[in-house]
Formats: structure tokens, C-alpha cells, sequence
């Protein structure tokens, strides 16, 4: 085809999506706040994720641990009170038209995928808290099985959590002692550290941190 052209190398392409939007009582403020979130995780984006049509955004970062993170930061940004899920998809990028940027191919075929199997996956009994799902264009990755079966447990850690643990997560995730996140929900450090150990908050920091650092 004239003018399309191949991406050079491959990149994890990154399809998300708010659960349940429909039922939002102000869709404009929740596409609004959305938006404001997609734009905190900009940072080190190939192409900045952003909407593309209704509910549905998208953008691609340079490895899968980048683009893992990514997704993982906006998820916090906007729980409770907002869900989303996400499919993240590995190979290479056809550009279709430089001008507007729209872009085809495997990544995004393979980030398709998945989101739609996280779609079904929440669906079924036992992996309702589910809400990443990772996909590779065919024979370019050998570590697809793993990956995913280290974000169903992340993600079922992260959705089994009350608001409390949630705050506390989110204030380690960026770096906040135990000593200061006790202080500001007014309770000792000693039930900081005994509610990251009870629900796994420790582990989670540390999950994040393996697969951030994935090609």
C-alpha cells in the first residue's frame, strides 16, 4: 500500500476503557477527569494516550513494563470512584496517515485482543477484579503466559482493597514513607505497616516494580 509505513522497532500499544460509563450520572466531568489523568501518564509515551472515541482511550510506550506502569498509574489516579480496564498489546506499528496519526497493525491488533479479553475474563466467576490483560503479536515474545499471570494477581490484590488500603497503596506507589501516610489518615505507623502486610500492600509495590522493568 502507498505510503504506509512500518515502525522500525516494536512497542507496547496500550487500549483502555472506563467500566460501566454508561451509568456515570456527568459523563462530561467523567471524560474530563479522565482526561486530566491520561495526561499524567504522558510521561516517556511514544504516542500520548489519549480518546479516541467515546469511553475508549488509547496510546503506546516503548516496552511492555512502561506501558504495564502506565496503566497501573492511571487506574490509581482515578480509583475508587472511577474503574477502567485495559489490554496492552506487543509487536510493531503501521503508520496509515503521518498527517493525523493513525495508525494499524500487530501491537494494536494484539492490544484489541486483549482488552476484549479482559472484557471477558471480569466476566467470569472468581476473575471479576481483572482488569489488565497482555497480548504479543505471534512469536515475538515468550513471557505472554507470565505476564498475565502476574497482573491477574496484581489485579486481584489491587480490587480486593478498602479505601484506606487504597490511599496507602497509591502514597507508596509514589514513594510516601509509612510513617507519613499514618499521619495523614491520623493512625499509628504501626497499623500502616500492619494493613500493608494483612492486605498485601508490600507486595504490590514490589509486583509493580518486577514488571516495570519488563522489555
Amino acid at each position: 500500500m502507498a505510503g504506509v509505513k512500518r515502525g522500525s522497532s516494536p512497542r507496547a500499544a496500550v487500549i483502555g476503557d472506563v467500566v460501566a460509563s454508561r451509568r456515570a450520572a456527568d459523563r462530561s466531568a467523567l471524560h474530563r477527569r479522565v482526561s486530566t489523568a491520561l495526561r499524567e501518564v504522558a510521561d516517556g509515551a511514544i504516542a500520548a494516550p489519549a480518546f479516541s472515541v467515546g469511553d475508549e482511550f488509547q496510546g503506546s510506550y516503548p516496552s511492555v513494563g512502561t506501558a504495564i506502569d502506565a496503566a497501573l498509574r492511571l487506574r490509581l489516579l482515578l480509583a475508587p470512584e472511577v474503574d477502567v480496564r485495559f489490554g496492552i498489546g506487543w509487536g510493531l506499528v503501521t503508520v496509515l496517515d503521518p498527517e493525523t496519526g493513525i495508525q494499524d497493525g500487530p501491537a494494536w491488533w494484539a492490544a484489541r485482543e486483549a482488552i476484549q479479553a479482559t472484557a471477558r475474563t471480569q466476566r467470569q466467576p472468581g476473575f471479576t477484579l481483572v482488569r489488565t490483560t497482555f497480548r504479543a503479536d505471534k512469536n515475538t515474545r515468550a513471557d505472554v503466559a507470565a505476564v498475565n499471570a502476574a497482573l491477574i494477581c496484581r489485579d486481584h490484590l489491587l480490587g480486593s482493597l478498602d479505601g484506606r488500603s487504597l490511599r496507602i497503596v497509591k502514597g507508596l506507589m509514589t514513594g510516601q514513607t509509612k510513617k507519613e501516610l499514618a499521619a495523614a489518615e491520623g493512625i499509628s505507623a504501626s497499623a500502616v505497616s500492619q494493613r500493608a502486610s494483612r492486605d498485601g500492600l508490600d507486595l504490590i509495590v514490589v509486583a509493580s516494580q518486577y514488571l516495570r522493568s519488563l522489555p
